[in-house]
């Protein structure tokens, strides 16, 4: 009798002890399972829209950057001006980066958008070229200028003339600018309003094109070599990362933002584009 109790005994503990290995199997997977899940939690993608270098660069050079925070970073280069801020506003990206804030403010108001700077990145250097003259002074009467077709960059070329004394303007339209804000055009120039991304294109039919760095730059063009005006260092429009107002403060963005206006793209600008590209950032 005493043998059997024994064996009852040693089956039981035998029993809990199998028990007790399963659970902390089952407890060893919930845990592995839960730290795995976290680690993936971890991980965000983020969709960039991007036209042309040197924005397209920018986002190559910070992508291993973000991966080491924890974030994927996907570039997303389009064909146009317009599809960039599509794209964000259809949250079909998280953010954009390829324009200045009065271009922003415009889609806004005709499209009821809510986009909005996330950082200022750097500035380019508008300047107008010209394939057949050398100098401001040998721009005939009557010469034929090609200026963005977006209302933003118009109120900038119109007023970059005004600046450099062209022409006058009604007084305090500023950035504002249209062609019939014009009240003194004494030199008789003419305006071709073009596409953004066709001005390059359109330099060897017109007499001068008044555009960005970044679509001189691919001519051999730049505004401290080759430009016969250029605008004055205090611009509004300064090239800008942007996001939409529901996604702004998210750690992602905010993150990609300081990655931007990091050491490594302030050296990356300094580098390669000192002469077009100011950063905007210390």
């Amino acid at each position: 009798m005493r043998r059997k109790i024994t064996w009852l005994v040693m089956l039981a503990l035998l029993v809990a002890i199998v028990a007790g290995c399963g659970q902390n199997n089952n407890a060893d997977k919930q845990n592995n399972q839960a730290a795995n899940e976290g680690k993936d939690a971890q991980e965000v993608n983020l969709k960039v829209a991007v036209l042309i270098p040197p924005m397209s660069e920018i986002l190559e050079l910070v992508k291993p950057l973000l991966k080491q925070d924890g974030i994927n970073l996907e570039i997303v280069t389009l064909s146009d001006n317009v599809q960039p801020n599509t794209a964000l506003q259809h949250k079909e990206v998280d953010a954009n980066f390829f324009q200045h804030v009065p271009y922003m403010n415009d889609f806004n108001a005709t499209n009821k958008g809510t986009l909005v700077p996330v950082k200022a990145i750097y500035n380019a250097v508008y300047g107008g070229y010209s394939k057949k003259y050398k100098k401001i002074e040998d721009l005939p009467d009557g010469a034929t200028i090609a200026i963005a077709n977006d209302p933003s960059n118009i109120g900038r070329s119109l007023l970059m003339l005004e600046n450099n004394g062209l022409l006058k303007l009604k007084e305090g339209v500023g950035i504002k600018a249209t062609q019939a804000d014009i009240v003194d055009n004494p030199h008789k120039f003419k305006f071709q309003e073009v596409d953004l991304l066709m001005l390059a294109r359109v330099i060897d039919d017109v007499d001068m094109v008044l555009m960005t760095p970044a679509y001189a730059k691919p001519l051999g063009l730049t505004p401290k070599n080759d430009a016969l005006i250029t605008e004055g260092k205090d611009s509004d429009f300064v090239i800008t990362l942007v996001a939409r107002e529901d996604n702004v403060d998210s750690p992602a963005i905010q993150k990609l933002a300081e990655r931007m206006t990091g050491p490594e793209v302030k050296k990356f600008l300094d580098d390669n584009y000192s002469d077009i590209a100011l950063p905007a950032f210390e």
